[in-house]
């Protein structure tokens, strides 16, 4: 069974690149599984997780209301593709999805996606907030954990 985590973010926008530093810090933790990080969306995507059966992604959201750091799971069920592909990062996950099972790739069977919450998502900076780095490892763990890795 081929595995992959996947760290998404944008490396140059300060938490915005929660998604690649968490999952820098599971490869850390647990060195033999396939840890990839990548600033593409959409059918970009593709790329990283044809042909592999189990996919974790995790990703940076920004919810003001919501405390940095805090880790919510998204039901990839509960994805729904949109047909309009002029948002801010192009093609949605669930339309690039819904697009290589198309085309007849080997898509995951299993898929977990983590979004962390952020403070700062636009200003340009290649560390995280203060309270984000923090937290860092413990997201890293909780993921862990409830992924069974």
């Amino acid at each position: 069974m081929k595995m992959v985590v996947l760290g998404i973010g944008n490396p140059i926008l300060t938490d915005d690149c929660v998604g690649i530093k968490v999952a820098q810090q599971i490869k850390q933790e647990k060195p033999g599984l396939e840890v990839l990080e990548t600033c593409e969306s959409g059918l970009s995507l593709l790329d990283h997780i044809v042909d592999c059966d189990r996919l974790v992604i995790i990703d940076s959201i920004r919810y003001p209301d919501e405390e940095p750091g805090e880790l919510f799971e998204v039901d990839y069920h509960d994805l729904k593709p949109k047909p309009d592909f002029s948002v801010t990062h192009g093609m949605d996950l669930a339309a690039a999805f819904e697009i290589g099972k198309g085309l007849g790739y080997k898509m995951p069977e299993s898929v977990s996606i983590y979004a962390i919450n952020v403070l700062d998502n636009t200003n340009f900076s290649e560390v995280c907030t203060v309270e984000l780095q923090k937290k860092i490892p413990l997201i890293a763990k909780e993921i862990i954990e409830k992924e069974k890795l």
